[in-house]
């Protein structure tokens, strides 16, 4: 086949594919034009010299010759008003395509910009039509931050990041520069700070400063706005290594100031992030001198809350993180306090971020300008790769990127509105069409970077809490089910020791009975207690007798935590277990033995996304899959956040997509 030929087919794709079906983050606006034929050409003729490099580069990836001969026109232009559009939003766009012309218009380039990555989406997802599209965010800010203080991430990793999510209007990066482990920002002024010996981890791992310069030239010519983050006074343990002394003394803080200067001549960005956060002020005046000092310099100051407790105006952005992250009058705000990835598991937390509203607002104001994810790498990590795999940063932040630029939500992420597991709800029927549209992007990624697949379509019948008496391996009537073949007709109800105990059917691959965060966040259970037992069973129908990979893990380990890897030949330290078709699935060999807690013992293959799936094989026709779930204490010696929760997910056998399997749904 010609390569015009294939151009010319991926232009002209059936007119019933959906408006815009596939495009991520959705648009606000778009109006088919009916009777027009859509744009037809191989070559095109630039009009304009707005992002002439960025239009050339796109033009190439999309197999498109810029002709100045060329009848057919591509036009991007800066206007001052733009019916349909929200009046001086520098992001918002507007998108025209007709038969001989694509008219891009904006208010800034960076406007521009964002309509091109729209182009490109609509371009390589076959839905090229006539039409025009009006676009703009909720929020302003939609981004994710990367610590790089605990561990060095090299720097062609973060351009990729960088750079795929830029595609999907993902336009602020977070660069933690700083930790108790070490100062990853060259200093030319105080050079032991980058010395191996006030290292702990990754030692001598650091970025020059000719390497920070063109990581913002690189953010900016992607209109990223880069928030570098020198953390203090806490997290600091580095610096006092370096220099012998603390951040709070006289010495430390003069130093800390000239280290200040040094890092905003580095950083040609409006903003720099001090932290402030998880530290006894020892000094009262430490804060707002720094504040004052960094101000002075020009820039703008981006503080942790709760950290110092600024009043109105003491400070120009205040981050939210944790529960306890509260915005205060006259402060802008930034949504991180439930977006901590180094805590999800690989299925449920997703569309839970997916439904949720930010900060309980459907957008942005002077007052909120959005939301970061947070990766923190507190645990050591094999591989850098281990990083975006685990915490799942791809899917998840795809998922932030359409909430923060459509708006709006369902609830709270902690609240049970927003949960995807009841197939009937709204939210799922929300998630599913997400879940679509960003899988079909999923080849955007590297493969081994994205171990998400497809969920939705997966069903589980869930018993209602049996009390075990601290008896982890107690049977109970569920049980007697392991091996039926056949699937029920209805869902299941028990009886035991005189009370019933009903079940209920769930959609998804993984599942929280009790939330990392406990009562704080709701799951599947309304009222989580200790010393119970629940039981969870799917029937899967094969077309075929087949051999499938096989997801699988009851405690999803978070990268922040000591925890000890399971006991050999057992899922986790709490007894569960798990069948196909009556034969229990004997646990992998697990690559970490250490029994003392630590942060510098690596995962290994504990999480079931850093190791190949199980090879199991199904019959044609029906399968059962049983699982047991008990559960002692909530936090014991081994864990110290107990995950009550299981991920089950049938896939192919390189673990990229969901196995051809048909779930039973009552």
């Amino acid at each position: 086949m010609s390569k015009y030929l294939a151009l010319f087919i991926a232009l002209h794709l059936s007119i019933t594919t959906s408006w815009a079906g596939s495009l991520l983050p959705k648009v606000k606006r778009d109006i088919p034009q009916r009777g027009v034929s859509p744009f037809r050409a191989g070559q095109v003729q630039l009009t304009t010299a707005r992002l002439e490099t960025e239009l050339k580069a796109l033009l190439g990836e999309l197999g498109i010759k810029a002709s100045p001969r060329a009848n057919h026109q591509i036009s991007l232009e800066l206007q001052t008003e733009i019916e349909g559009l929200p009046q001086g939003n520098e992001e918002a766009y507007k998108l025209s395509i007709t038969s001989d012309l694509i008219s891009l218009s904006a208010y800034t380039e960076t406007g521009l910009y964002r309509g091109l990555q729209t182009l490109r989406q609509l371009y390589e997802r076959g839905e090229w039509r006539a039409r025009v599209i009006l676009d703009w965010p909720a929020f302003p800010w939609r981004g994710f931050m990367m610590d790089v203080g605990r561990t060095y991430i090299p720097l062609e990793q973060l351009k990729q990041e960088i750079d795929l999510l830029a595609r999907f209007k993902v336009n602020v990066f977070h660069w933690h520069l700083t930790e108790n482990e070490a100062w990853r920002l060259e200093s030319k002024l105080y050079p032991k700070l980058n010395d191996r010996s006030s290292m702990t981890r990754m030692a001598g791992r650091y970025y020059t400063q000719e390497e920070a310069r063109e990581l913002v030239r690189y953010c900016r010519e992607r209109h990223v706005l880069l928030i570098p983050e020198i953390d203090m006074p806490g997290h600091s343990a580095a610096f006092e290594r370096a220099l012998g002394y603390g951040m709070q003394t006289e010495q430390g803080k003069k130093t800390l100031k000239a280290l200040i200067k040094e890092a905003c001549e580095v950083f040609d960005v409006p903003y720099l992030h001090i932290g402030t956060d998880e530290v006894q002020f020892t000094d009262k005046t430490f804060v707002p001198e720094m504040v004052a000092y960094v101000r002075s310099l020009g820039k703008k100051v981006i503080s942790w809350a709760p950290g110092w407790p600024y009043q109105e105006g003491e400070v120009d952005m205040l981050q939210l993180w944790s529960s306890r992250g509260k915005a205060v009058k006259g402060i802008p705000a930034l949504d991180c306090r439930y977006y901590y990835l180094n805590h999800y598991d690989l299925f449920s937390d997703i569309g839970r971020l997916y439904n949720s509203r930010i900060y309980g607002e459907d957008k942005g104001t002077e007052h909120l300008y959005g939301a970061l994810l947070a990766i923190w790498t507190d645990r050591a990590t094999l591989d850098t790769r281990q990083i975006i795999r685990e915490n799942q940063l791809y899917p998840a932040m795809l998922a932030l990127a359409e909430r923060s630029w459509v708006g709006g939500g369902r609830g709270d992420f902690t609240s049970r509105e927003v949960m995807t597991s009841d197939p009937k709800s709204p939210a799922y029927d929300d998630f599913k069409d997400f879940e679509t549209r960003m899988l079909s992007y999923r080849k955007v990624f590297p493969l081994e970077s994205f171990p998400y697949v497809r969920q939705t379509d997966a069903r589980w019948i869930i018993s209602a809490p049996f009390p075990n008496g601290r008896e982890l391996r107690r049977v109970f009537p569920p049980e007697q089910a392991i091996g039926a073949i056949a699937p029920p007709k209805s869902l299941p109800s028990y009886t035991y020791e005189g009370k019933t105990y009903p079940s209920q059917m769930v959609a998804g691959s993984g599942f929280y009975l009790r939330h990392v965060w406990g009562d704080l966040c709701a799951g599947l259970l309304e009222q989580a207690e200790t010393d119970h037992t629940c039981y969870a069973m799917a029937w899967i129908n094969s077309p075929k007798e087949q051999q499938v990979g096989f997801l699988f893990e009851t405690q999803n380990y978070s990268r922040s935590e000591k925890d000890l890897p399971p006991p050999l030949g057992a899922w986790d330290h709490r007894e569960s277990r798990i069948w196909v078709n009556g034969k229990a699935i004997i646990p992998p060999v697990w690559t970490n033995t250490h029994t003392i807690p630590t942060l510098t013992s690596a995962l290994g293959n504990e999480n079931a996304c850093s190791r190949p799936p199980i090879p199991i094989t199904l019959k044609k026709g029906w399968n059962q899959l049983f699982i047991k779930l008990p559960i002692g204490a909530f936090t014991t010696r081994e864990v110290r956040l107990v995950k009550w929760m299981f991920t089950a997910a049938l896939v192919n056998l390189d673990g990229t997509e969901a196995a051809d399997v048909r779930y039973l749904d009552l």
